[in-house]
Order: structure tokens, then sequence, then C-alpha cells
């Protein structure tokens, strides 16, 4: 019990330190490279912070366990905007530019549509994988031509940032690959030690891997944003939400299919879970529009009231799965 309460508080340390690192990393990585931290969010961080998650999904589907890699993909999802959004605005409310209202939300809005019909015969071909994966790289290298088009126009109007301070790449880089590494080790440490802490008190496997487990995935995500929207790094803590999303959707599940295709989806999945996801993305876009104004210009803001919005129907989620894994509904 002691090592268990010892790795709580150890990973815990090192969840928080290591965000930090990571932000700065990511964000030193943007200034150096002239792109924005919107898309450094939803490439780097989006990839890096879903890199559990994929592995999760493509050692399920080799064992032929497609209800836990679509699970752990569309759960993610849903804790990714329920939870680590909606904390984050809590904590501090997000603001959201119009290019990610304009460019990015209805991206993934597509996304979730496509995948919703792609599993709405409650399979998932290994067809049906190619296509999740070819949009992802569509949709990945439009972002990547638009910023680079924008990146341009600012050049043309010399509104490139000359007054910011020179960033080293490799230091940048290092803190973003080795941040990156704790943030996911002390996630994984401080995980295992609720879980001994839990199974030490009675608690039963099934009520972990709906609590703990299921929110200790996505600890990287939530520490990551937090630490960024601390920062006032907006765009890297939403970017971190889109990209991440994306990410599970499409890769995740792409490559799961493709390994093995899901020829027995259950239901809940898509009458339960994806439902659910669908309806938080298209409040993420209804939160985010732009009807106030922030320091004099009219931008979209996840407030508190949204936030705790959010934060409402990611534990009633929990507490419905709870009671559905034990018989109560």
């Amino acid at each position: 019990m002691l090592l268990s309460v010892v790795a709580v508080l150890v990973g815990l340390s090192f969840l928080v330190w290591s965000a930090d690192k990571f932000v700065d990393g990511a964000v030193g990585v943007a200034k150096y490279m002239g792109m924005s931290t919107l898309l450094i969010g939803m490439v780097v961080v989006g990839f890096g912070t879903s890199a559990p998650e994929m592995v999760v999904s493509a050692l399920s589907a080799a064992q032929h366990n497609p209800e836990l890699a679509l699970g752990n993909a569309y759960g993610s999802n849903i804790a990714n905007i329920a939870l680590i959004l909606g904390f984050t605005a809590v904590i501090r409310p997000v603001v959201v530019k119009n290019i990610a209202l304009k460019r990015d939300l209805p991206i993934l809005l597509v996304v979730t549509a496509l995948s919703i019909f792609l599993v709405s015969n409650l399979s998932v071909t290994r067809m049906d994988g190619c296509i999740m994966l070819v949009v992802f790289a569509l949709a990945m290298g439009f972002n990547v031509v638009s910023e680079m088009r924008q990146k341009k126009a600012l050049a043309e109007t010399d509104a490139m940032g000359k007054d910011d301070a020179p960033v080293s790449l490799w230091k940048s880089l290092f803190w973003l690959i080795f941040g990156l590494a704790i943030l996911v080790a002390s996630s994984r440490l401080l995980v295992w030690g609720a879980v001994e802490i839990a199974r030490a008190l009675g608690v039963s496997d099934l009520l972990i891997g709906l609590t703990i487990v299921a929110v200790g995935t996505s600890l990287p995500e939530l520490a990551s944003s937090i630490a960024a929207a601390r920062k006032g790094e907006d765009d890297l803590a939403f970017g971190n939400i889109v990209g991440s999303n994306l990410f599970n959707t499409l890769l995740v599940v792409g490559i799961a299919a493709v390994i093995d295709p899901m020829g027995a989806v259950s239901p809940g999945i898509l009458y339960r879970d994806m439902p659910l996801m669908s309806v938080l993305t298209v409040l993420l876009l209804v939160f985010g529009l732009p009807v106030r104004k922030v320091n004099g210009i009219r931008r979209g803001r996840i407030n508190r009231i949204e936030g705790s919005v959010f934060l409402l129907v990611y534990i009633s989620y929990l507490a419905y799965l709870v009671l559905e894994a034990t018989g109560r509904v």
C-alpha cells in the first residue's frame, strides 16, 4: 500500500512537471518553424498524446477484441471533450480562434459523421479501415497546406512576428520529446498506483476499469491541456483536443480495422457512445461560436459554465456506465 501511495505522489509530481516542459517544447518548435500553435497542437501534441490509445487499439485488434479497440478510441474522444476540455475551461476559459471554427471543427464533424456511417452496420471492414486512413491523410494534408498558405500571406504582409525572441530548435525538440515520454510514463505510474490502492480497498476490477483506468488513459491530454491553458496557449490546448479526436476516430480505428476487421461491433457503441461523441462535438462548435468579445475582439470562448456542462455530461456518462455494468439499468 505504501509503495502504491508513493507511486501516485511521484507520478502526479512528474505529470505536472513534464506537462509544463512538453508544452514549452511544442510552443518553441511552433515558433521556430513559423507555424501556429493550433496546428502543432493538432499534429504533434495530438499524435503524441494519442499514441497510447493507438497501441492499445492495435494490440486489441490483433487479439480479436474489437469492442476494446473501438471503445478505447470513442471513449477517449468523449473524455477529451467532456473531461479534458471541460476541466481546462473551468480552470481557465479557453479562447477559440476563427480558423478553428471555420476549418478544424467542421472537419472533425464530417469525420465523426463518416465514422457513424461506417459503423452503422455494426461492423468495420478492412476497406472501412483503409477509407479512414485515406481520409486521415487528406485531413492532415489539408491542414498543413492551409497553414503554409496562411504563413505565406503573413510573410507578404510582413506580419510574421519579428520581435519574437530567438528559439533554440534543439532545446525545444528535446523538451518536446523528453517531456512527452515522461508525461506518458508518469501517467502510467499514477494509474498503476491508483489501481493498486483501489484493489487494496476492495474496489472491483470492473469499477476500476470504468473509472480510474478510463480517466487515467486521458491523463496526458489532461495535463498538457491544463498546462497550455495556464500558459495562455489556448490554441495548443484546443488543437490538442481536436487533433486527438481526429487521430482516435480515423487513425486508431483505421489501423485496428486493417489489422483485424471487426465483424461483431456491440450495439452499445453505436447507440450509446457514438451519439454522445457526436453531440459533444456539435456542442464544442456551438460553445466556441464568437458571440462575445474577448479583449475587444469578437472571438469564440468556452467559458467556465460551458466547461461545467461538459464535466457534468462526463460524470453522468461514467455513472451510467457503472450502473449498466452492475446491472442496475
